[in-house]
């Protein structure tokens, strides 16, 4: 069995949303977007190199897979990420997208409830995907949190965790130059 990992951006008051640029994710009427641009640094970089060379697969859900489509194929400048992003098997979970999807190498998955039996062939990391990593966290389908956590408090916004109940560990930790706290969380297996 493979394990689950989201990899998610969030700030000090837990809101996941639109971290990458301002117009990414206005839903709700959310005008904060961007937030999350101030914390790249090399630190950052060299931890989610690791997180892609991870074996296994990605796994979306239909709004993070657009929003990436949109954006690395047409990439041209040689950064490591687009590469491993178009190679990689894209497990997407959607009700509305119908095979064949456009990017390459990506494989439409019907609902959050097939996870499972993707995850028994390979393992998966989520990027972004907040209504699936919840829809994942209440299924018991996720092993693992990588979340970078930015040292800033937005007020509002959609929230990682919402009402999900998860007792979790810390099983490691690294500070980037710009505050940003890299944390790596499993279950408590007392919990």
């Amino acid at each position: 069995m493979g394990k689950l990992v989201l990899v998610e951006h969030l700030s000090l008051d837990g809101v996941m949303q639109a971290p990458a640029a301002a117009d990414e994710d206005t839903r709700g009427g959310f005008s904060r977007g961007g937030w999350a641009a101030a914390g790249n640094d090399e630190v950052m970089g060299s931890v989610m190199a690791k997180g892609m060379a991870r074996d296994g697969a990605m796994l979306f859900g239909r709004w993070t897979y657009e929003q990436f489509y949109g954006f690395w194929p047409k990439q041209a400048d040689g950064n490591p990420y687009t590469d491993a992003l178009n190679r990689v098997t894209k497990y997407v979970v959607s009700r509305t997208l119908r095979e064949p999807l456009p990017w390459e190498n990506s494989v439409l998955v019907g609902d959050v409830g097939d996870v499972a039996a993707v995850k028994e062939r390979t393992g998966l990391t989520v990027l972004g995907s907040g209504e699936l990593a919840g829809g994942l966290m209440r299924r018991g389908l996720v092993d693992e949190w990588l979340l970078m956590i930015h040292p800033v408090v937005l007020g509002t916004g959609r929230r990682l965790f919402g009402e999900a109940r998860e007792d979790l560990r810390l099983v490691d930790s690294v500070i980037t130059t710009t505050g940003v706290v890299i944390a790596t969380y499993r279950k408590r297996e007392d919990a």
